[in-house]
């Protein structure tokens, strides 16, 4: 769960959050435009995060972060394509992006509760979370490197999406273990 929310962090908040204004900016795309990108990405993003919430009460947690971090990870391998794709490309990537960008907390906060118990799980969650504090700020400066050493940003949005693809394995094997038993004291 933290090794997948470090890379959440580090495929959201530390990459795209941080950098997409400054790419479109390479790209020839002002900056007004580039924000209003960001935010049509938060609208999708509602109904992205209220539908997995949705979803997480009724399917396996573990196959839905799988989907969304394989989904995640292949938007952000297209998104270097997607500036090349005159009016259309970055609209398409902050649909599916959107759709994507908190989506993965509703399973992992639901496969939090069930591997630590609900005593628990706000504590763990809370370390997960750091995680993903911890993979943003790692991306954010290795794609500043990677943008300084290159002239662009491509090589991490790629790396991004790969990592992304890794953590959409990483959490088929969540939960392969028995689950801690319950804190002293739990009702």
């Amino acid at each position: 769960l933290g090794g997948s929310f470090f890379i959440c962090g580090a495929s959201t908040n530390g990459l795209i959050g941080t950098h997409l204004v400054p790419a479109c900016g390479d790209h020839g795309i002002p900056e007004v435009q580039a924000a209003g990108l960001l935010a049509a990405m938060g609208v999708f993003d509602l109904f992205g995060t209220t539908a997995s919430g949705w979803l997480s009460d009724r399917y396996s947690s573990c196959w839905l972060l799988f989907w969304y971090y394989a989904l995640r990870g292949l938007s952000l391998m297209y998104l270097p394509a997607a500036f090349g794709i005159a009016g259309i490309g970055l609209p398409i990537f902050a649909v599916f992006y959107g759709l994507d960008w908190i989506a993965t907390v509703p399973p992992t906060v639901k496969l939090t509760a069930n591997r630590f118990g609900a005593a628990r799980a706000p504590m763990m969650f809370g370390w997960i979370l750091a995680g993903h504090q911890l993979g943003a700020s790692a991306i954010a400066f290795l794609a500043g490197v990677i943008r300084t050493q290159t002239a662009s940003y491509d090589a991490a949005f790629v790396l991004s999406g790969g990592l992304c693809i890794a953590a959409a394995i990483m959490v088929l094997f969540i939960g392969r273990s028995p689950a801690l038993a319950p804190a002293s004291g739990a009702a």
